[in-house]
């Protein structure tokens, strides 16, 4: 199987997997003008899943390294099986409430807040299990991206305040998404052997195998999670599974790509966590946050009635966030 040597190369895929994670639900932007997001989820989940079946096959499947998917499968105990499944239903759980957050109170509100919760308390779950990197540094990197998430709050606060449209429904879900959120990496990164992907210890899986587990988690899961919501949603009225099927292809495909980018961004951020720590990996992956918010301010304008003093204040959350992310990258060299 594919395995990463180098702590660089680490680095660029947890950016790609930054990149992934951050503009996955732009595909829930451009669908949700004619589609629900119950609806939408669902295209979503079957996209992770066909992606990381693909990885299993090809990447997690060939080489010289490791485990091949379909043997590693063979030998996983059961234990780490569950693990990884577990994972993929808190992060299930979690990611619906931060889609329901982004269709209240838009990307630029839901991932600085949810995303940036996820990224602080997950960081310091996966240094306490697995802890590698500078320590003293990867503190100072949360208390920058803390602060960007402050400032965020306060730039959508004022940018929303004079139309009446700050809505505390959003922040709410978005908090509690990120609490979710946090969890989820150490169910699936403990069912691995994060010291020796190249020599896996027995009953342990390879990423490969533990992505693949943990998509299962996510579909499994999304039968009860996602059919609560169709029929007690949020926001509006109910909706019902024959308005899934009566869904355009378009659309349908749509919902698909995104779980697919989701799931490239997965499976990098857990392929490069055997070189770079997963604390390190997830926190800069979770650096999606300041992605989400590039495309919500500069593409779908969900500040644009702020006024220049919330631009100051949007562009300061730019600033701590790529020091916040500079500061974890440095700790782990």
């Amino acid at each position: 199987m594919f395995i990463i040597h180098s702590y660089g190369l680490a680095v660029l895929f947890c950016f790609i997997t930054m990149l992934c994670w951050g503009s996955w639900a732009n595909t829930q932007k451009i669908a949700g003008k004619s589609w629900r997001f119950e609806l939408f989820y669902w295209d979503y989940v079957i996209g992770v899943v066909l992606l990381s079946l693909f990885s299993a096959l090809t990447l997690g499947s060939y080489g010289h390294g490791g485990r091949g998917f379909i043997e590693d499968l063979k030998q996983a105990d059961s234990d780490n099986i569950i693990k990884a499944i577990i994972g993929g239903i808190v992060f299930n759980a979690a990611n619906i409430l931060l889609s329901a957050a982004i269709a209240i109170a838009g990307m630029s509100v839901a991932f600085p807040v949810g995303i940036g919760i996820a990224l602080i308390l997950g960081v310091i779950v996966n240094y306490v299990t697995a802890p590698q990197g500078n320590i003293e540094l990867i503190i100072i990197g949360i208390i920058l991206i803390m602060a960007a998430i402050i400032t965020n709050a306060i730039a959508y606060h004022r940018a929303n305040k004079s139309e009446g449209k700050v809505s505390l429904k959003g922040l709410l879900i978005s908090v509690l998404a990120g609490l979710l959120m946090s969890l989820f990496y150490r169910f699936i990164a403990s069912s691995m052997d994060m010291s020796n992907f190249e020599n896996p210890a027995i009953g342990k899986m390879t990423p490969y195998t533990a992505v693949f587990i943990f998509s299962l988690g996510i579909l499994l899961s999304n039968f009860v999670f996602n059919s609560i919501l169709i029929y007690k949603p949020f926001q509006g009225q109910p909706t019902n599974y024959s308005s899934y099927f009566k869904g355009r292809f378009p659309v349908h495909l749509t919902g698909i790509l995104g779980g697919i980018i989701w799931g490239v961004g997965n499976s990098l951020n857990l392929i490069a966590a055997g070189k770079a720590g997963p604390a390190i990996s997830y926190g800069l992956g979770q650096g999606a946050t300041m992605v989400a918010a590039f495309w919500g301010v500069f593409i779908w304008k969900e500040f644009k009635q702020g006024g220049n003093k919330t631009n100051l204040l949007i562009t300061a959350m730019f600033l701590l966030f790529i020091a916040g992310l500079g500061v974890l990258i440095y700790s782990g060299v």
